[in-house]
């Protein structure tokens, strides 16, 4: 999680931060090479087109990635209009209304949109846009996990992950170095390092600067360290939640984790972050107003992950069949209405408590300390995700003849899937594979 304490944008903030960095300094001659120095970037920031020009290997990388976006385009537009041409000489037959079918045409679209997206951020790199890339970068970020998420469903747990895997670790390593809130901290924390200025940093916590939007448009700043912890905190709470709950209404412990191991639910934690994102520029808003917007989105969310596992593994891990404004069983009025709650809370009380509590993490270790969490976690996250890919596999038949099912069948077999994942059942015929 990474705090925005800004090296200044404005004159207002120049104010601000110019005597917390420069207060304790030995002498009047270190006090203004100080804010010389910070005037200086603060300059620089003002014109994208000012800044240092990046190494050449990233923009060599943009290079590459602006072309790959340029030549993919005009080739999936090939392809698709190959496969048309071939239904309609009657060469090949399909069902229009079959999953697969569905998947495959929405996978095409956000290829094209992932496309589009690459070449964009490609030139913002060649021109060293840092503002700009980092921008294109977050939002490359949720298309490239679509894209993972629907080649996943598709096609099973394979080499066919290795793109969008790939692409997802560049784009978060290039937002975390281009983002100019995230280089301006850096260098705030180098400033503060080389004077000792340990007093002037936790004035900076006690103001409550770190950590939030400095537009003022939100609550707080949306980058990676800081979505990465909003996640863990989301997965823990949310399962102790739901593990209460459970325990309560029906007078029974329920292993309700979501991964191999940890007590973590991604479900809570990809709620949280939604709806960080969603309800950030609506925390001053009114109650109401965010209780509304919570409880459609955690809805919509809770809809699509019950789709999503359906379709990816034939997973049903609860139906809501029957209950009050039920959708398919995958959603209801009444936990709408538990979303719409959680919502708020989390948005009014809950989020400024966490900031402060996120700030807590030493400043000296927050980048190494975040980066082994989030390595840790994307471990548990793939390696679930094999698990239940060779679970799938071994219920619908497939033969466990590779080395991987292998281990996975001898390690977590049928009976450990069933044990840690109590909520889940799973039916081959509901899922959207293609083979």
């Amino acid at each position: 999680m990474a705090q925005t304490t800004p090296i200044p944008q404005s004159q207002d903030d120049a104010d601000i931060v110019a005597p917390i960095v420069a207060e304790q300094t030995a002498d009047d001659a270190t006090r203004a090479a100080i804010v010389e120095q910070l005037a200086e970037t603060e300059s620089a920031d003002k014109d994208d087109n000012t800044r240092q020009v990046l190494p050449f290997i990233t923009r060599l990388y943009g290079g590459l990635v602006m072309l790959l976006g340029v030549c993919t385009i005009p080739l999936i537009i090939y392809e698709l209009a190959y496969g048309i041409r071939q239904v309609l000489d009657g060469n090949v037959t399909i069902d229009a209304l079959a999953l697969p079918f569905i998947l495959s045409c929405v996978e095409v679209v956000v290829l094209i949109a992932n496309a589009a997206c690459m070449a964009v951020f490609g030139v913002q790199l060649l021109r060293s846009h840092r503002r700009h890339a980092a921008r294109w970068a977050y939002a490359l970020m949720p298309l490239t996990l679509a894209h993972g998420m629907l080649s996943l469903a598709l096609e099973g747990f394979g080499q066919n992950l290795l793109g969008p895997f790939v692409q997802m670790a560049i784009l978060v390593a290039l937002s975390v170095t281009l983002d100019p809130a995230l280089l301006q901290e850096r260098q705030l924390q180098w400033h503060l390092k080389r004077m000792d200025e340990h007093d002037a940093y936790n004035r900076a916590v006690q103001a409550d600067m770190l950590g939030r939007d400095q537009s003022g448009k939100g609550y707080i700043s949306l980058d990676f360290f800081n979505i990465f912890w909003l996640f863990v905190v989301g997965c823990v709470v949310g399962l102790a939640i739901e593990t209460v709950y459970h325990f309560v209404l029906v007078h029974e412990y329920q292993d309700r984790a979501g991964l191999l191991w940890g007590p973590f639910s991604p479900i809570y934690g990809c709620g949280a972050v939604i709806l960080t994102v969603c309800l950030n520029r609506l925390w001053r808003k009114n109650p109401v107003v965010i209780f509304l917007a919570s409880a459609v989105i955690g809805g919509a969310f809770e809809f699509f992950v019950s789709w999503f596992m359906e379709a990816a593994f034939g997973i049903t891990a609860w139906d809501y069949t029957g209950q009050w404004l039920s959708i398919g069983g995958r959603t209801s009025g009444k936990y709408m209405v538990f979303w719409g709650l959680l919502g708020l809370a989390w948005i009014k009380f809950v989020l400024p408590y966490l900031l402060r509590l996120i700030n807590r993490i030493p400043w000296q270790v927050r980048y190494s300390l975040t980066a082994v969490c989030a390595a840790l976690m994307l471990v548990d996250i793939v390696m679930t995700l094999m698990a239940l890919d060779c679970w799938y596999s071994r219920v619908s038949g497939v033969p466990q003849s590779a080395p991987i099912s292998q281990f996975f069948a001898e390690h977590f077999n049928d009976a450990y899937m069933q044990h840690r994942f109590q909520t889940m059942t799973i039916d081959p015929s509901k899922s959207g594979r293609i083979a």
